[in-house]
């Protein structure tokens, strides 16, 4: 039963293909030391047997849960359109998705609530992802992301507006894994564009543009996988798909009316940059290609030091002179 000291949450499960992991997935959301919790997932139309394989585990552990859902569609639609479909499922009040080929800790939900209980203001909430390549085994332990505590863009210094600043200069939250969030926030700010790429950064731009500060908490709350499965298309199926026009047409509707030339140029620039590394020379990232795209994106880029000389100063000094 939902109450003010214990308020219903939903862990939102988003899976596509993932059968092979997504039953750690799952046992992390049996696990977690928080009780009033519903459970959702939301399909994207599985070439494998993930369905098969959630619909099993719902039907051995359902009564762990308030409420369970599995949500399903006849045709594949993409990331965004998948997470939309599991906000608009969402009874509670309080959001914690997942990939599902990630984890939570078992702390995951009760540290976020008891977070944001502490401070009514917080209503979007990131904290540390532990990464680790292909099994969440020790030896395979990457490390934190962030690395050490963000103190630029989300620090408590730092307003809502100012980090819409910073974030139309470039996605400076890279762990969004961890995201906890206030169901109310994000019907308010507005759900991702399902047309469009980036549903994450969407979400932190509609957020902040809206007065949502974002914050951090110091504690380790996800299990972030880094496995070999990922996508890593050619350049025939990628230049092909969609998605590869709908990174600038996010820009073009979300960034690029709102930023100057010189930062509108450094997007485009990088935009560029990595589309190079999507022709056959490049798919394959050794060390020597990360070397060049290092060279290409960091050395050569001719925008970088404007970019992070107006960064620091708008983070330094909170001056509104470089944004329109």
């Amino acid at each position: 039963m939902q109450s003010n000291k214990n308020p219903l949450v939903s862990i939102t499960v988003i899976t596509y293909n993932s059968a092979k992991y997504v039953i750690e997935t799952l046992e992390s959301a049996k696990a977690q030391t928080y009780q009033n919790i519903e459970l959702i997932i939301s399909d994207d139309c599985s070439k494998d047997n993930t369905l098969d394989v959630c619909r099993d585990w719902l039907l051995k552990n359902e009564k762990r849960f308030v409420r369970t859902q599995i949500i399903t569609v006849p045709e594949n639609t993409g990331i965004p359109s998948n997470t939309k479909r599991g906000f608009k499922a969402v009874k509670s009040e309080w959001i914690k998705f997942i990939a599902g080929d990630d984890a939570l800790l078992p702390n995951c939900i009760e540290d976020n609530m008891d977070y944001v209980l502490n401070h009514p203001d917080v209503k979007v909430l990131y904290s540390y992802n532990k990464v680790y390549k292909n099994e969440f085994k020790k030896e395979n332990f990457l490390g934190l992301n962030p690395g050490g505590f963000p103190t630029h863009i989300i620090s408590a210094e730092i307003s809502a507006h100012e980090q819409y600043k910073l974030l139309l200069a470039g996605d400076k939250i890279p762990f969004t894994p961890s995201l906890f969030l206030n169901r109310d926030a994000i019907w308010d700010a507005g759900l991702p564009d399902e047309d469009l790429f980036s549903e994450d950064y969407q979400t932190k731009l509609k957020l902040t543009k809206k007065g949502y500060k974002l914050y951090f908490m110091e504690k380790e709350t996800v299990l972030y996988r880094q496995h070999d499965n990922a996508s890593n298309n050619t350049i025939k199926e990628y230049i092909l798909k969609p998605h590869y026009f709908k990174t600038e047409n996010f820009r073009i509707r979300y960034i690029y009316p709102y930023i100057p030339m010189d930062i509108r140029l450094s997007h485009k620039y990088s935009w560029m940059v990595n589309k190079i590394f999507k022709i056959d020379f490049f798919n394959e990232m050794n060390e020597m290609n990360k070397f060049i795209f290092y060279v290409l994106n960091v050395v050569l880029n001719p925008f970088k030091y404007i970019i992070y000389f107006k960064s620091h100063y708008i983070a330094k000094y909170k001056n509104n002179v470089f944004y329109q």
